[in-house]
């Protein structure tokens, strides 16, 4: 359960609550609000936000999920049926990123063919054949060489016309290699944020959950000694992400491996909080939107691409409902948004609805 609420937390972000935080600091331009709006705006190039932290925790909730998944398959279908049930599951979650994107809508040459849905794809495959044939000691090997590798190729091999070593916007070998072979719309101009090359560092991230989930089922001890060497194992990478900063910096946009360990670090250690909480604590109350979301991430995800939420939203509380409430009006259009999302989450989750790739 404690997976599934941190799964649920994490995707209430992606339903629409930074919108709330950009409302709160427009109707009320305290400090406080500010730090807000900007913890949920993702960093320009350099540097961490909070936001910046949603996309990574989902791929290594993934990861940990994995664990649980494919040890189900493997018990049921053997090795052979879980490695088609993982490829099959990759398959469909890329096809729904295509789809999320306009698909062949606008022509071949506008075809996302790298975005979110398509990495966690991608990295969830990696993820889970690194499960399934590789022992642990050796998924620790594949994760650090992965995160030594990208920083090897970025800072030693040369950008044509540039040189090696450059990490800015459009001077780095990730978004020199997307502009030269990543067909199709790329969300940045000429290069992607869920590009090619960054597409390695990403499959470290699901292997951080992998080892995380590996951790908790297999190895013994009660929930508080997990909860506790899961929170020490995040501050130690966190810790050695900002270290590796100055040297190599933590840059979402291409993923770099100072940010997976950051990212990682954080992730590992709201593991701990959640199990804690719900493992240990055994809390419950005030806790139940989260799972009604956790239980239906990729229908949630998906419906916010398909529907528009904020004009629902808009209709309902617009007009004069908002305007009776003034400079707090977006507050409510904002908030009336998201909550549109858990209504979606609490009907499916009512009625034992719970749709899965």
């Amino acid at each position: 359960m404690s997976l599934d609420v941190l799964r649920g937390f994490d995707m209430l972000w992606i339903l629409g609550m930074e919108e709330v935080g950009v409302a709160l600091f427009k109707a009320n331009n305290a400090p406080w609000a500010r730090f807000v709006a900007e913890q949920l705006d993702h960093a320009a190039w350099a540097g961490f936000r909070f936001l910046d932290l949603i996309f990574p925790l989902f791929v290594f909730i993934a990861g940990v999920s994995l664990v649980y998944s494919t040890d189900k398959n493997v018990s049921v279908s053997g090795r052979r049926g879980a490695v088609i049930k993982l490829l099959k599951r990759a398959l469909l979650l890329y096809v729904l990123g295509l789809l999320c994107y306009g698909g062949l809508s606008k022509g071949i040459d506008a075809v996302r063919w790298l975005g979110v849905l398509q990495r966690i794809a991608i990295c969830g495959l990696a993820g889970g054949l690194a499960y399934l044939f590789l022992k642990e000691r050796s998924r620790v090997i594949l994760t650090v060489s992965l995160l030594v590798g990208y920083w090897a190729l970025l800072a030693l091999v040369p950008v044509p016309g540039i040189g090696a070593g450059h990490f800015a916007e459009g001077q780095n070998l990730t978004n020199w290699i997307d502009s030269q072979y990543l067909p199709g719309l790329k969300w940045d101009g000429n290069h992607d944020p869920e590009g090619l090359l960054s597409t390695l560092p990403a499959i470290a991230t699901a292997l951080l959950g992998v080892l995380a989930g590996g951790w908790l089922k297999h190895h013994p001890g009660s929930v508080w000694r997990k909860a506790a060497q899961l929170a020490t194992a995040g501050a130690v990478l966190a810790a050695l992400g900002w270290a590796w900063h100055p040297f190599f910096p933590v840059i979402k946009k291409i993923w770099t491996s100072s940010y997976v360990l950051v990212a990682g670090g954080y992730s590992l250690m709201l593991l701990a909080l959640f199990l804690a909480i719900i493992d240990g604590w055994k809390v419950r109350r005030g806790l139940q939107p989260f799972l009604w979301i956790g239980m239906n991430p990729i229908t949630l995800y998906l419906s916010h691409h398909f529907f528009n939420y904020s004009e629902v939203s808009t209709a309902l509380l617009g007009g004069p409902v908002a305007g009776a409430f003034g400079a707090w009006g977006d507050v409510l259009i904002a908030s009336g948004t998201v909550l549109l999302g858990i209504w979606l989450a609490w009907f499916l989750y009512s009625r034992k609805i719970f749709l899965r790739v």
